[in-house]
């Protein structure tokens, strides 16, 4: 599986943000989605993800009302809409690709085995 990340930007504070994360392969509705992020000089951190039907969502506390994870498997694209935006959202978003194993999404990196090569997300006071 090959994903591709698009939809970054700089937006200013309290602006929105959708990110997309278009995967190749004809497996794509089987895997769980999710999103991650990486702030400069910080560890890579949870954001979001969504089980292969669509039908379970899980969501970092610091993004929970703000951020919106969802699926389109016609289309081979997940989709992390952005809104809210804070300066501290500022950082890398990573798209990530795992197998099902679970009715809920896994919030931790080592649940996923194909990565996209991420899209920046600047946010400015």
């Amino acid at each position: 599986v090959q994903l591709v990340e698009s939809g970054g930007g700089l937006v200013q504070a309290g602006g929105s943000l959708r990110l997309s994360c278009a995967a190749s392969g004809r497996t794509f509705s089987s895997y769980t989605m999710g999103w991650f992020r990486q702030a400069p000089g910080k560890e890579r951190e949870f954001v979001a993800a969504v089980t292969w039907s669509g039908g379970s969502t899980s969501y970092a506390d610091s993004v929970k009302g703000r951020f919106t994870i969802s699926r389109d498997n016609a289309e081979n694209t997940v989709y992390l809409q952005l809104n809210g935006l804070k300066p501290e959202d500022t950082a890398v978003y990573y798209c990530a690709a795992g197998p099902s194993l679970s009715w809920y999404p896994s919030p931790f990196p080592s649940g996923y085995n194909y990565w996209g090569q991420g899209t920046q997300v600047t946010v400015s006071s």
